[in-house]
């Protein structure tokens, strides 16, 4: 719902999450927000501020500032666009939170409309609407479309009958869903750039596997860990550079354990497995994390 809030500024506004503040911002109507896209000289007439959705370096410039900067190859957007695109990404963001057991009742509903036999061979006989919730929950965290509800129940009645560990049965949603995947990151030319772990990376994590009942969490030692993330950060840094999304492309066995490592100091990092991409995606690694 759209408020309108006293409380706050004449430009500012706030988007709210279960009655609690999540994020904000301030545009300035009138004005352009001026993002450079890497290399170009800062040399900038206008109001500094940071990109509200990535937090970049920015500046609200006049339509005079604006003409003279996109000829230099300045990135320069309306406030409309700024607040659509920062809410836009608020919202696949805490898409998991926003999906609750109604929701996906009545998801299921809906495909029921057209494809009753799936909904009705794994609700409630093998899974129950709140694991069926954890599962999708668990893909939108990590932004994989739930679109293909077909396929994603299909494959959870044929995985539920083994096991209704959520864990297990989310990645093998995921990779019933590569092709989803591999267009999602692959783009139009179907070519992916990736950051590859090295053997001895996913045989730490694999040593240092604990089992709890939330799921397994890696458990490494504090000079390991900070070996990984001293390794990690360049290439991320180097992948954001060149224009592409920040992934890491490793064994399905090493896909969460390594997702759980890193999703509190490099959320936005994209974890993916081999066995989540077409054949005939092209991969391209620009570099490889190692423990030296």
């Amino acid at each position: 719902r759209i408020r309108d809030n006293l409380q706050i500024g004449a430009n500012q506004y706030v988007f709210k999450l279960q009655g609690i503040e999540v994020a904000s911002s301030e545009i300035l109507p009138g004005y352009w927000l001026a993002m450079n896209p890497g290399g170009l000289p800062e040399e900038v007439e206008g109001v500094p501020t940071k990109e509200p959705t990535f937090g970049l370096p920015a500046w609200w410039v006049t339509m005079a500032e604006k003409e003279k900067l996109e000829l230099q190859g300045y990135t320069v957007v309306d406030p409309t666009t700024v607040l659509i695109t920062h809410l836009t990404e608020f919202i696949k963001g805490n898409a998991a939170e926003l999906l609750g057991r109604q929701e996906v009742k009545e998801l299921l509903e809906k495909v029921k409309e057209t494809s009753p036999a799936v909904v009705e061979e794994l609700v409630p006989e093998l899974l129950s609407y709140g694991e069926v919730q954890k599962v999708l929950q668990n893909l939108l965290a990590e932004r994989v479309p739930i679109r293909n509800l077909v396929v994603i129940l299909e494959t959870l009645a044929d995985n539920a009958r083994v096991t209704r560990d959520i864990d297990y049965l989310t990645e093998s949603v995921r990779q019933a869903l590569r092709r989803t995947i591999s267009k999602q990151y692959g783009g139009p030319e179907g070519k992916l750039q990736v950051i590859t772990l090295h053997p001895e990376v996913e045989q730490a994590l694999a040593d240092g596997m604990q089992q709890t009942q939330a799921g397994n969490f890696p458990v490494l030692g504090p000079e390991v860990t900070q070996r990984i993330y001293d390794n990690l950060t360049p290439l991320v840094e180097r992948l954001a550079m060149m224009g592409h999304p920040p992934v890491v492309l490793c064994s399905s066995k090493a896909r969460l354990l390594f997702r759980r490592l890193t999703e509190r100091f490099l959320p936005n990092l994209v974890v993916l497995a081999y066995g989540e991409l077409v054949p005939e995606l092209e991969v391209e690694s620009v570099g490889t994390v190692t423990l030296k």
